[in-house]
């Protein structure tokens, strides 16, 4: 991808075939990265995010049902909407070849300069430039994982608006330059997991939050009760090293991941359960870095007769059996239970 410019498409109406097309239409239907707004009967305006990675649709595909069920209406409160990705869509891919994820090329990113991370910062500047009710950043996981939702401050509105759409709250700092990262200093952020593409339990949620959240009236200012609330952190994100020959079945990789990895994502491996089958000779395959960069997976994990396992209780989360999604992104993250306060 060369480093043109990427113009954000600007939408005063809707187009007719928004209502209908499939998210892998919409590049030749919008021409690129599209911000759209939405007059209402309430305001300030919700933002909502969606198709960050071109393989997680649910998130275009709930707008659209709350667009068609709100046909010839005007919204409940007004909506910034912005269709990210879509050249990625096109091709049902998380992100293309040359690109900057979108999701971390939001203002806070430590990636260098790109027409990605100027898209941002274009993007920002628009929606922020007056006040927000709240935003919402809509993805699905290639994992086996419950609907969860991800903050970045504990503040009572991002704790209600988070637990307004699942009891699993994930509270991180890392990685930067994420959407809701860089909205959580202009209003209440969240990001939602809304499990795997193309599951209607999955579309169902999303349309149901996104049509709760337009017409709700205030976010609660109060902390949710405990028992409204399962509240965890990241406490590492574990890479394969990029040496290494992975997969989930043949025999002949370095490292051989179990096949049933992603079923544990939010329940937890116990001391000494394997993870992997390695190699003989295989040093220790994965890093597992800290928010402040220190490199604990040795802590984490130990080698037992050519297995990868664990050394204590370890809850992982987004694990995925997609080894291009692990290149990309990472193999899973460790989470830590937290309390609120």
């Amino acid at each position: 991808m060369d480093n043109l410019k990427l113009a954000l498409q600007r939408f005063d109406e809707i187009p007719n075939a928004l209502y209908s097309c499939a998210s892998t239409e919409l590049e030749s239907i919008l021409g690129g990265p599209s911000l759209f707004f939405f007059e209402g009967r309430q305001s300030p305006p919700l933002f909502v995010t969606v198709l960050q990675h071109g393989n997680e649709p649910t998130g275009f595909d709930a707008f659209q049902a709350v667009l068609n069920k709100n046909h010839d209406l005007v919204l409940p409160r007004s909506m910034w909407l912005f269709i990210a990705n879509v050249s990625a869509a096109k091709e049902s891919q998380r992100v293309l070849d040359g690109q900057t994820d979108y999701n971390r090329a939001w203002p806070g990113t430590i990636q260098p300069e790109s027409p990605e991370v100027e898209l941002m910062q274009e993007v920002v500047k628009a929606v922020t430039a007056k006040p927000l009710f709240a935003s919402i950043d809509l993805h699905n996981n290639t994992g086996t994982n419950p609907h969860y939702a991800c903050l970045n401050e504990l503040a009572p509105q991002f704790l209600n608006l988070a637990t307004m759409f699942s009891r699993t709250v994930v509270f991180y700092k890392q990685p930067v330059g994420t959407q809701s990262l860089a909205m959580a200093k202009h209003c209440a952020a969240v990001t939602l997991e809304c499990g795997k593409a193309g599951e209607t339990a999955a579309l169902n949620h999303a349309i149901e939050y996104l049509d709760t959240c337009l017409h709700l009236g205030r976010l609660p200012d109060h902390e949710p009760a405990k028992g409204d609330i399962k509240l965890l952190k990241t406490a590492a994100v574990v890479k394969v090293k990029p040496e290494i020959r992975f997969g989930f079945e043949n025999s002949e990789y370095d490292v051989r991941f179990r096949r049933d990895l992603d079923q544990f994502n939010f329940g937890c491996f116990e001391p000494e359960d394997c993870l992997a089958n390695l190699k003989p000779g295989t040093a220790l395959p994965v890093t597992a870095l800290t928010d402040k960069g220190h490199d604990i997976a040795a802590q984490i994990f130990a080698i037992r007769q050519n297995k990868l396992v664990a050394r204590n209780k370890l809850i992982p989360s987004m694990a995925t059996l997609d080894t291009e999604i692990i290149r990309q992104d990472c193999l899973f993250y460790v989470m830590e239970e937290m309390s609120i306060g």
